[in-house]
């Protein structure tokens, strides 16, 4: 086990010990009084909106593919996609959603520099919606933050000068394609505000079942912070840290019951996950395939 796997499995368990710790301080029986005044159809509803948006997400990588001719047919990028988002939320990290997604489409013999730069295109156009509606989040954040007033950042800056400089110029090697394809970009942004409309949307239906009201800008502005606090590798698959944080800030900022938030962030987790399962059809002949091309190696866990 690589020391970066050792530390991110120590980071999940502290995650979620600390998620344990604040249910149990909340009450077990108070948790389960408002999770039982959530109406089934809600739930229901919820997990349409999940597979909607998961839907949305192999649609976006799969105009990314189409706008450099790739001939990649959409039933080929839902099926792989959904492969990946199950290996994410259910196999271990070794196995990661974007290898197996690199491993599918390999498998179908496209071309290799357009398939998996593709994947890096797919994240930065996830990224780019989120910082959208970042301020709506941070904004309030920063309002109510007790360091508001001062917020101190000490770095080395020579040090994560030379870092930002290398993923900068990964990043403009890997978008410099797809500029000379900009429509491909903007109907891949398209579904990506998809897949954000269904997420947000998703949560605000919850906080409804639950007795909250918080407004939909509010619900994408705080998700976006906790998607981007999930972005820092110290936890397999944000597992503990997407839950803490979320709870954090809907509570904090949000102005949702203690509770509540953290009953937002166990469901919406299992929603996900629930959201993925029809990956587990397609992985098998992905992961059974990954090595079929000789000419490309795959390294597990990177």
């Amino acid at each position: 086990m690589s020391l970066r796997t050792l530390l991110r499995l120590i980071g999940t368990l502290l995650s979620l010990t600390l998620l344990v710790y604040l249910l149990s301080q909340q009450g077990w029986d108070k948790i389960w009084a408002a999770l039982k005044q959530i109406p089934l159809w809600v739930l229901g509803l919820a997990l349409v909106l999940q597979l909607a948006s998961r839907i949305a997400v192999s649609m976006r990588w799969y105009v990314l593919l189409r706008a450099v001719d790739v001939p990649i047919t959409i039933t080929q990028s839902l099926q792989i996609t959904f492969a990946g988002l199950f290996a994410n939320n259910f196999l271990p990290t070794t196995i990661g959603g974007d290898v197996v997604r690199l491993a599918g489409i390999l498998r179908l013999k496209y071309d290799k520099v357009l398939s998996a730069t593709s994947l890096v295109v797919d994240r930065l156009v996830g990224m780019a919606g989120m910082a959208l509606v970042l301020p709506f989040g941070l904004i309030p954040w920063l309002a109510t933050s007790p360091f508001s007033g001062s917020i101190m950042i000490i770095i080395p800056i020579q040090r994560w000068a030379k870092r930002l400089w290398s993923i900068v110029k990964s990043v403009w090697q890997a978008l410099l394609l797809w500029l000379h394809h900009p429509w491909g970009l903007l109907f891949a942004l398209f579904w990506t505000l998809v897949h954000m409309a269904c997420l947000f949307g998703t949560i605000w239906l919850l906080l409804d079942g639950l007795g909250e009201s918080v407004s939909f800008w509010l619900i994408a502005g705080l998700w976006s912070l906790v998607y981007f606090v999930t972005l820092i590798p110290i936890s397999i698959n944000g597992l503990g840290v997407q839950e803490v944080s979320m709870a954090y800030l809907f509570i904090n900022v949000g102005g949702v019951s203690a509770h509540n938030g953290l009953i937002l962030a166990l469901i919406l987790r299992t929603l996900i996950m629930a959201a993925s399962l029809p990956g587990v059809f397609f992985l098998p002949d992905l992961l059974a395939g990954r090595r079929d091309d000789p000419d490309v190696e795959i390294t597990l866990g990177t």
